[in-house]
């Protein structure tokens, strides 16, 4: 398998208008990647990493995330939407270059597994010259059924067109198709558009095929591999079996989950073996955790890093950035945002760390936060190891608190402290009449100079 070549066509110039939607159908994101951008994962892992990429609205975005992905593509505007057979010969250029093996699957079907697209290319390498990927629907009214004679395929018969025998096979037709590289260019090139439509059908190329007695066969998938979105209720029951389908990879690999169907992950969630997952937690994306981690309930992380036997929540948010290294404790609402947290430091409860470095086996007590912020620029916070934060303090940045030293409960540090140094910064109230609207006016005096430059 792996010495033969494969291009893999994808059909990605739908109109999409049934999403209502001003974003191209197949830009719409399950579990944070696009759903295109998981059809191009598909397709990668079966080794059909050469794509040709057909598009019509949106071009230019659509082309940007599938890139993103697979940088070996090439891009092939479908103008006119005469059928799929039109638009796989809209691709022609880079079908001709002569590859081994050619596979077209559709940028809306974002459940398709690499599993199917690699037996399909076996039976290619096989000695089949065309394999159509079919299904058995619980229903199969509507679909094209898949006509079998002595194990092969000789026909596709639509809905409309079958007969009351044929009506009652249940192996219908799933849209993908792989052709041997060889006979594809000729294959596609003598599909008429002569039906109701006027279109071009890339289903015809099996009855063209058999009329020349090329090898024709069917191969069965799974009903969700060939699931098409076109409104955002099929986008969101997608997006259903997508997360179950994850759930069950994480939980075999050795993930602990108290309540599965709570949990949602994210495209590129990375969990190490022996984490516990409390109930109702999201992924967003960019997120991995370290074996023997205990993520509470109702936690939000993205972005971010969790080193081994850490404990977070409930009720924590991780931001991008945060960095939290092995049995550091990030605790209930409490928020964390471009920190790193060293190894068994503690952030126990209703806190915010932006912007900063916490030592190890620091104590930050509840109420603290990083001021991090003045309204035009943000700044680092430093806090040594084995330090303590007492609760309710302020650490105005940018700023540096060194080991050991101790901050008193309810101060505003604005200096920096030295290591076992003891600090406390309480002051009594003072107003400045109209000072707000002078710091204003600086500000944006700030911003336009800085757009001048």
């Amino acid at each position: 398998m792996t010495l033969r070549t494969c291009l893999t066509v994808i059909l990605a110039a739908g109109e999409g208008t049934r999403m209502k939607s001003s974003l191209p159908k197949v830009l719409h994101p399950i579990a944070g990647l696009p759903i295109v951008g998981h059809v191009a994962k598909a397709v990668q892992g079966a080794g059909g990493s050469d794509i040709a990429l057909v598009v019509g609205r949106g071009a230019e975005k659509v082309e940007a995330s599938v890139r993103s992905l697979v940088g070996n593509i090439t891009v092939h505007e479908q103008v006119e939407r005469l059928g799929t057979g039109h638009a796989v010969l809209a691709a022609e250029s880079a079908i001709a270059a002569g590859y081994d093996d050619i596979i077209v699957v559709f940028g809306d079907t974002p459940l398709i597994e690499t599993s199917a697209l690699d037996l399909a290319r076996e039976k290619l390498a096989g000695g089949s010259d065309i394999v159509v990927m079919g299904f058995r629907p619980d229903n199969p009214h509507g679909y094209g059924r898949l006509i079998e004679q002595d194990g092969r395929l000789i026909a596709i018969r639509e809905e409309k067109d079958v007969n009351e025998a044929e009506k009652k096979i249940g192996f219908c037709n799933g849209g993908l198709m792989a052709l041997r590289g060889e006979h594809a260019l000729a294959l596609l090139r003598m599909i008429k558009n002569e039906n109701a439509k006027g279109e071009y059908y890339l289903t015809d190329v099996v009855e063209i095929a058999n009329s020349q007695g090329k090898s024709v066969i069917a191969i069965e998938i799974s009903a969700d591999n060939v699931i098409g979105i076109n409104t955002r209720l099929e986008l969101a029951e997608a997006e259903t079996i997508w997360q179950n389908r994850k759930r069950r990879q994480m939980m075999l690999a050795g993930v602990s989950m108290q309540a599965p169907e709570t949990v949602f992950f994210s495209h590129d969630t990375l969990i190490e073996p022996d984490v516990t997952l409390e109930p109702n937690i999201v992924f967003g994306p960019g997120v991995s955790i370290a074996t023997g981690a205990v993520i509470h309930a109702f936690s939000h992380i993205e972005g971010a890093k969790v080193g081994a036997n850490a404990n977070i929540g409930p009720f924590a948010r991780l931001r991008p950035g945060a960095d939290l290294a092995a049995k550091a404790k990030v605790g209930n609402f409490v928020e964390v945002k471009n920190a790193r947290i060293g190894q068994g430091a503690k952030l126990n409860h209703l806190s915010y760390i932006g912007d900063a470095t916490i030592g190890a086996d620091a104590n930050i007590g509840a109420g603290t936060i990083t001021c991090n912020y003045d309204g035009y620029n943000k700044y680092h916070t430093e806090i040594g190891t084995n330090t303590f934060i007492g609760s309710n303090s302020s650490l105005v940045a940018p700023i540096s608190i060194g080991d050991n030293a101790y901050v008193a409960s309810g101060s505003v540090i604005t200096e920096n402290v030295p290591a076992d140094a003891l600090a406390f910064g309480r002051a009594r109230q003072e107003i400045k009449e109209g000072r707000a609207v002078q710091l204003r006016a600086r500000y944006a005096a700030l911003k336009l100079s800085k757009k001048a430059e």
